[in-house]
C-alpha cells in the first residue's frame, strides 16, 4: 500500500461525504449504507485515508459472508464442491478519482483479497465472489485472475488460489 495512506475499518470519525470514484452508485452506497451494513453485521467496510487527513476517505472496499450454489458457478471452479459453498462477497471496491491512474486499484484489491484470505483462518469460505458493476470492472477483475460466469456480472476466485498467490508474493510459498 502507498505509504501516504492509512488503512482502517470504517469508524464514526471517517468523513464519507465528498468521496467521488466517478460512479454515483458506489459514492452513494458509501455515504448512505456502509455504516448501516456494519451496524447490522451484513458487511464490513475498510477505508484508506491520507496520512495528513486521517478522517477523509479516499478508497474503500466492503466484504460480506455469502453462500454460492454450485449450479451457478463455472464448471472449472465448481468441481468437487457441495451443492452450496461458503464464500466471501467483495461487495464494493472503489478508489477516489484523485487516486486514479496511479495503479492503486490493484493494490486496493490485493488488500481486500489478503483480508478475505486471513478471515478464512477463522471462518471457512471456499470462494471469493465479486459482482462487477460494469464491463470496465469485469475487465479489471479478469486481469487479477477472477473467472467470469457467462452472461452474468459475477466473477469468482478460489480462496486457496488467493492464499497461494499471497504466499508466493511474500516469498513464503513452497520452493
Amino acid at each position: 500500500m502507498n505509504s501516504q495512506l492509512l488503512s482502517a475499518a470504517l469508524a464514526p470519525e471517517h468523513q464519507l461525504e465528498g468521496f467521488d470514484c466517478g460512479k454515483p452508485d458506489l459514492n452513494t452506497w458509501l455515504v448512505r449504507s456502509a455504516r448501516h451494513t456494519a451496524a447490522n453485521n451484513t458487511a464490513r467496510t475498510f477505508v484508506w485515508t491520507p496520512v495528513e487527513e486521517p478522517t477523509r476517505v479516499v478508497a474503500y472496499y466492503s466484504l460480506a459472508g455469502h453462500i454460492v450454489e454450485r449450479s451457478s458457478m463455472p464448471t472449472k471452479l465448481s468441481r468437487g464442491s457441495p451443492d452450496f459453498s461458503p464464500a466471501i462477497l467483495l461487495a464494493r471496491l472503489a478508489l477516489d478519482k484523485t487516486l486514479h491512474g496511479q495503479g492503486l486499484g490493484g493494490t486496493l484489491l490485493a488488500h481486500a483479497l489478503s483480508r478475505a484470505a486471513r478471515a478464512t483462518q477463522y471462518v471457512a469460505a471456499r470462494f471469493l465472489i465479486v459482482d462487477a458493476a460494469d464491463e470496465s470492472a469485469v475487465t479489471f477483475y479478469l486481469k487479477y485472475g477472477f473467472i467470469r460466469v457467462p452472461d452474468d456480472s459475477r466473477l469468482y476466485r478460489k480462496i486457496s488460489d488467493i492464499s497461494r498467490d499471497i504466499a508466493d508474493a511474500s516469498g513464503l510459498g513452497e520452493h
